[in-house]
């Protein structure tokens, strides 16, 4: 049954019906989840819909499954190159050319990451001052997609598919943390690969649609300094940064510009950065004082000033004075205000109208 979606899906490709041979791979996967061709072969059907973080899963898994097959690496160092994971690719395809020494396609693209890498060297090579910081203007990424356009290295990510648990991160000036809230997870199910700029993250559990993770980082990694850790309520990774630069955002984006490095030497201590989609909160006690110093200088008269001269009387005074200006104000009828609690507080607080006034009982 397997071989005969794999042979329909051959046939879709050739038919350049690139996502329905998806599908039909992905349905012989599922019947026979060992098969190394299947997983290669949708990686190059992948490539085609431009899904290249995809096409690098899929191939990871066909290397996994089989390390002799060169078509597996072929489709790896593609699927890197258009994600600019240039020394990653060039890593692929060195395996590669060493599996299959008469294919040309391996020395060209081989040569293609060495230009690239060269022209990035170029553009991310900046000076650092003495304090640490890029003494040069940052380098935008639409920048460095000029040079990749020229040799039609389009970077599209296929996002469509949402994830299955929730996820999050918070930065340190030399590391990205990210956490997956998936709960009571085995640790044989899960399986975590660091690429030079990409995360992948795989859960499967028997019986339940598998969770694929795979980002395209902001920016770039140590893979061999990362780890993560599988606790009872959440996978928590630890990426270490290839450079010390404030991250925009955990994936990476067009829109987005390279900030200036972070200085990690000075010895201060920087609070990690969390993300969150909501509007930043309203500092509460500074909107306080402020209210508090614009009423202090404003300048009020008649009742006004009186009433504000009363309002601060009775802020400042202790417990027998605030009951003896509440006394004396309520049972005056609001005509007398006493400080003294000895002298209002044994007797009822008599109506006093100013000179010129009655009052009167409605």
């Amino acid at each position: 049954m397997a071989s005969d979606l794999a042979e329909k899906a051959r046939e879709a490709f050739v038919d350049d019906d690139f996502q329905l041979a998806v599908d039909l791979y992905s349905q012989a996967i599922t019947l026979n989840p060992e098969n190394a061709d299947l997983f290669a072969d949708r990686a190059q059907a992948n490539l085609k819909l431009n899904n290249f973080t995809e096409a690098v899963g899929d191939a990871n898994k066909a290397i996994e499954l089989d390390r002799s097959m060169a078509k597996a690496y072929l489709r790896k160092g593609i699927a890197c190159l258009k994600l600019e994971e240039y020394h990653t690719a060039k890593a692929a395809l060195e395996v590669g050319a060493s599996l299959s020494s008469n294919d040309s396609r391996f020395t060209r693209l081989l040569k293609e990451c060495d230009n690239c890498i060269e022209e990035e060297n170029k553009l991310l090579n900046k000076p650092l001052t003495s304090n640490g910081l890029a003494s040069t203007t940052p380098v935008s990424v639409e920048t460095l997609a000029d040079f990749k356009k020229q040799r039609n290295l389009s970077s599209q990510i296929d996002t469509s598919l949402r994830p299955k648990y929730r996820h999050e991160f918070y930065q340190k000036p030399d590391e990205v943390v990210v956490t997956i809230f998936a709960k009571g997870i085995p640790a044989r199910h899960v399986f975590i690969e660091f690429g030079e700029q990409i995360l992948s993250v795989k859960i499967e559990i028997p019986g339940e649609d598998a969770y694929h993770f795979q980002p395209r980082l902001f920016g770039k990694i140590s893979p061999d300094k990362c780890r993560y850790q599988i606790l009872s309520t959440k996978i928590e990774i630890r990426l270490v940064k290839a450079e010390a630069i404030q991250w925009a955002s955990l994936e990476y984006s067009r829109e987005a510009i390279v900030p200036l490095r972070v200085n990690v030497s000075s010895g201060g201590s920087v609070k990690p950065a969390y993300p969150s989609s909501k509007p930043k909160s309203r500092d509460w006690d500074k909107l306080e004082a402020q209210v508090k110093t614009e009423e202090k200088e404003e300048k009020l008269e008649g009742d006004a000033a009186l009433n504000k001269l009363f309002q601060d009387i009775y802020q400042d005074a202790d417990e027998d004075i605030r009951r003896a200006m509440t006394k004396s104000f309520v049972e005056s009828n609001g005509t007398v205000l006493s400080t003294d609690w000895k002298e209002v507080g044994s007797m009822k607080v008599a109506s006093s109208p100013p000179k010129g006034m009655e009052l009167r009982k409605w």
